[in-house]
């Protein structure tokens, strides 16, 4: 989430907030008999739903649902009381000690402290290998234990009983309650994950905390959330089950939700959105999100900076916006998007630097910069140029018209390469491909979240990108609390990586969707994450 996007738009806004329906026809808020909603969401299999492996918005969906962290966000992103009742923060902001509630597990176990600890070292565990390591780097030695150069009883995380648990952290982190919020840093139980190290891959082994179960899990064809009794807030939760069928075609997913099958659908055809929102059939929200595209760094022609940076201003994102997808999204001008606030300057990030990428392509310089890199490179032709993609028909597009740009402007031609959502991010995780695609939503409020995955061996940092330089801005934003420190240190983070282009930014997400009526309560988080868990249907 805050993890790769799968599609190419995502929900989103820069303030939390719970969308409430019109009252029923009948002008009453009369509840339903069936709390069963169904929802247009998800285009394929989720590829994880052990926090240890997740990192898309599809895994983290479905777990935010089945499992529950310290906290919860409210609708101004602010933390509230999760699975923790109370926390004291101590020593400057370097340890905080979360207070448990008495919660159980599905199958009956009660929720500890230990299950946290576990679970967090799990994830720095350098035997797992897990991508989302690095967001308990704040931890007291925790990057030194993912590392090798620290046991795990050296790291920040302790149960002093089994309702206390003890967080020490290497540095002041302003943000870092709220990230346990987040479902990197969900816990699992224990004893389970140690009994059956894949309990998370079957609706039959799998054990959550969360305000829904797990009921149906048919590999690529859908999912199915039943209410958990045992949830510490069960009597607050009104809905009985929520269905998320796999769909992989954003028209079939229109005409699920126009014949009803759909209470939801948040895949609106780009070729019917513009009609759509003007007829006040759907709504249109902004997303502090970016969708970009990644050059693989350590492979020929994109080893060499001004290759990469040929590309990428030979792309015409003005163009991009306006006629391929015309939804309200706007170019991209950095790597942070809009709704991401500047601390410091007290305005969105965006407002507070200059732009690095021009919307239009500039080909004459683009093109002086390929022949000079190629120069450098020792490169007397380019090898063959490819675009990787997941399956959708958003991101076809996109990839199409930068396929043409780049033959247009740089006289190169290309070719498209589509696969399915699990199997692509195995290639990216694996480093096969020359140029991908992708989206990240915001893990929590704060640039850091977009600038830290470009960090010398980042478990998301899927470009292979290093830049000394750069580490040790990012260390030294993460080092203190003082947020014009932190703010300065990361802008110019920012200006590096807009020299190196191991990424190309294309543009900041909107989402276009649609909602029935008698649908209350879905709640749209700051990062722009859906939750269902006090979501209720009137009568129609």
């Amino acid at each position: 989430m805050k993890k790769w996007v799968a599609t190419t738009t995502a929900i989103l806004m820069v303030l939390s907030m719970v969308l409430l329906a019109a009252c029923g026809k009948d002008g009453s808020n009369a509840m339903a008999e069936k709390q069963v909603l169904n929802v247009g969401f998800i285009s394929s299999e989720p590829p994880a739903l052990d926090p240890l492996k997740g990192t898309d918005e599809i895994s983290s969906l479905i777990m935010r649902h089945v499992l529950e962290g310290l906290v919860r966000l409210d609708e101004k992103g602010n933390p509230i009381p999760g699975m923790a009742t109370k926390w004291d923060v101590m020593d400057g902001g370097k340890k905080i000690i979360f207070h448990l509630r008495d919660a159980k597990w599905s199958n009956g176990d009660p929720v500890t402290a230990q299950d946290f600890e576990y679970q967090w070292k799990r994830m720095l565990d350098p035997k797992n290998a897990s991508e989302y390591a690095y967001q308990l780097f704040y931890l007291k030695n925790g990057e030194a234990y993912n590392q090798g150069k620290a046991k795990a009883e050296d790291v920040g995380v302790k149960a002093l009983d089994p309702k206390t648990l003890e967080v020490t952290l290497e540095s002041p982190t302003p943000y870092f309650i709220s990230l346990t919020a987040f479902h990197a840093l969900f816990p699992v139980n224990k004893k389970v994950a140690e009994k059956n190290p894949k309990w998370g891959t079957d609706a039959k082994t799998y054990v959550g905390n969360g305000p829904f179960l797990l009921k149906t899990w048919i590999h690529d064809k859908k999912i199915e959330l039943v209410k958990n009794p045992k949830y510490w807030d069960a009597k607050n939760v009104k809905l009985t089950q929520i269905n998320f069928p796999f769909i992989g075609d954003e028209q079939t997913e229109y005409q699920m939700y126009v014949s009803g099958s759909l209470d939801m659908n948040r895949n609106v055809p780009t070729d019917l959105a513009a009609k759509l929102l003007q007829e006040k059939k759907a709504k249109v929200i902004h997303q502090p999100s970016l969708y970009f595209y990644i050059f693989n760094t350590k492979k020929k022609p994109f080893d060499n900076a001004k290759i990469r940076k040929a590309f990428s201003m030979a792309i015409d994102r003005e163009a991009i916006v306006k006629n391929v997808l015309g939804q309200g999204q706007t170019p991209a001008t950095g790597w942070v998007p809009w709704g991401i606030p500047d601390f410091a300057q007290n305005k969105e990030w965006v407002q507070t630097h200059p732009s690095y990428i021009q919307p239009k392509a500039n080909p004459a310089e683009a093109k002086k910069l390929l022949q000079e890199g190629m120069k450098e490179a020792g490169l007397s032709q380019l090898p063959e140029i490819s675009i990787m993609y997941n399956t959708h028909e958003g991101h076809k597009k996109i990839a199409e018209a930068i396929q043409q740009m780049w033959k247009k402007n740089l006289g190169v031609d290309v070719k498209l390469t589509n696969l399915e959502w699990k199997v692509f991010l195995d290639n990216q995780t694996q480093g096969n491909f020359l140029v991908s695609r992708l989206g990240w939503i915001p893990d929590y409020m704060d640039p850091m979240t977009f600038l830290d995955l470009w960090v010398t061996g980042g478990g998301n940092n899927h470009a292979k990108y290093s830049n000394p330089q750069y580490d040790a801005l990012i260390k030294q934003a993460k080092s203190t609390a003082d947020q014009k420190v932190r703010m300065e240190a990361m802008h110019k983070a920012e200006e590096i990586l807009a020299r190196d282009v191991p990424v190309t930014p294309i543009y900041n997400y909107t989402q276009v969707y649609q909602l029935k009526d008698y649908v209350k309560g879905v709640k749209i988080e700051a990062d722009g994450s859906f939750t269902f868990t006090y979501a209720y249907l009137t009568e129609k």
